[in-house]
């Protein structure tokens, strides 16, 4: 008998009571009259992040640079983002390791814990975790409640994982407690993230 089984065989020896798996499917996924303002909140509060509301006629690339003066690289594969590298073309991946600000598209925001779903529209991903820090560009009318409406619009949709099959939910900066119960900020990714929020109020 392996040490595995001997554990789990005296866990059931020693258990007491046991009980039902709740039923999910009778739980209502938590909605909020307005989505985007509890978006705009969870995000700039429970997840750590900035958020910058894009007005009519704003420049994206002045206020990525007002926000970042100090970057000295950036990289990105959105159309119109002025970029220093772009992660459709590296020749190896290591050259995003210098990289300062990582512009990406996100494609549903959730407001319940402030994700944003990122599928991989460009060749290198790595561009979500080795940049210093993120901007991430989002709708506002890609906004919704919970995850299962994100899940929903992620199952339904015919442009994800074509492509590439790979996408990820980010929400506000890495970070961990686990090194001696201090919070580390960019333990295993970006140290700080940016939502830039674009549509209409």
């Amino acid at each position: 008998m392996s040490a595995r089984e001997q554990i789990l065989n005296t866990l059931r020896a020693n258990t007491r009571e046991t009980y039902d798996m709740p039923d999910l499917d009778a739980l209502e996924p938590i909605t909020f009259p307005d989505p985007v303002a509890e978006f705009i909140h969870k995000t700039t509060t429970t997840a750590g992040a900035s958020l910058i509301e894009l007005n009519a006629g704003d420049d994206l690339n002045v206020v990525i640079r007002q926000a970042y003066p100090d970057a000295k690289v950036v990289a990105s594969n959105v159309a119109g983002v002025q970029a220093d590298i772009n992660p459709d073309i590296v020749e190896d991946v290591r050259e995003l390791m210098k990289v300062d600000v990582g512009v990406v598209e996100g494609a549903i925001g959730v407001a319940e814990n402030a994700c944003i779903w990122i599928p991989q529209m460009t060749k290198e991903k790595a561009v979500c975790f080795a940049s210093q820090q993120i901007v991430i560009l989002l709708s506002r009318d890609a906004i919704v409640s919970n995850m299962p409406e994100a899940y929903a619009r992620i199952a339904a949709s015919e442009v994800y994982f074509q492509k590439y099959p790979f996408g990820t939910f980010i929400s506000g900066p890495s970070k961990t407690a686990d090194i001696e119960s201090a919070l580390v900020y960019g333990a295993q990714a970006a140290r700080g993230v940016t939502v830039v929020l674009r549509g209409e109020r």
